[in-house]
């Protein structure tokens, strides 16, 4: 009987142990406390569908979906450093998660956050980012449009990683 005893205590410890393991992997992740819903992670190996929505003609997925007291919460990852203010490029992203999360659920995130290597952003969801995302889309729909879109920036690398390097006359870094 002392054995049992004794299996039990270590059973305990044991358990003790991994949720405080897990509760200090959770605050290094930088998400909030809440249930996690969604990962888009080949480690979690889930299918998930994308949030669609046909109001805007958005589709996406976001690195995590956490549901928490204040509702679900989208979660962007990003490898890099943190910039001194997020890109309105990594900003925009997280709005239109936020935009799909009040499409799915029919109600809006208060937030989303962007967690880079060396930092997390809380980013409010306000009616003001709301509006330049939906007005970004709005200008992305035009361009589309057009028989020719001018380069919109000056930097090389983000020339060479563009999909139409190869057919650009305005690339930067190109040899001719």
């Amino acid at each position: 009987m002392l054995w049992l005893l004794a299996l039990s205590l270590l059973l305990l410890i044991f358990g003790g142990l991994a949720l405080a393991r897990s509760t200090r992997l959770r605050q290094e992740s930088g998400l909030p406390a809440g249930r996690l819903i969604y990962a888009d992670s080949t480690d979690w190996r889930l299918l998930q569908q994308p949030l669609y929505s046909k109001t805007y003609q958005l589709i996406g997925k976001p690195d995590y979906l956490v549901e928490t007291a204040a509702g679900v919460i989208p979660v962007e990852v990003k490898s890099s450093a943190a910039p001194k203010i997020p890109y309105l490029g990594h900003l925009l992203q997280l709005a239109a998660y936020c935009l799909l999360i009040e499409e799915t659920t029919g109600q809006a995130p208060p937030n989303g956050l962007l967690k880079y290597a060396n930092a997390l952003y809380e980013v409010d969801f306000t009616p003001e980012l709301r509006r330049e995302l939906l007005e970004t889309m709005a200008r992305m729909r035009q361009a589309r449009l057009a028989k020719s879109v001018a380069r919109s920036h000056q930097q090389p690398g983000k020339c060479a990683a563009c999909g139409f390097y190869d057919r650009c006359e305005e690339a930067l870094g190109k040899h001719s």
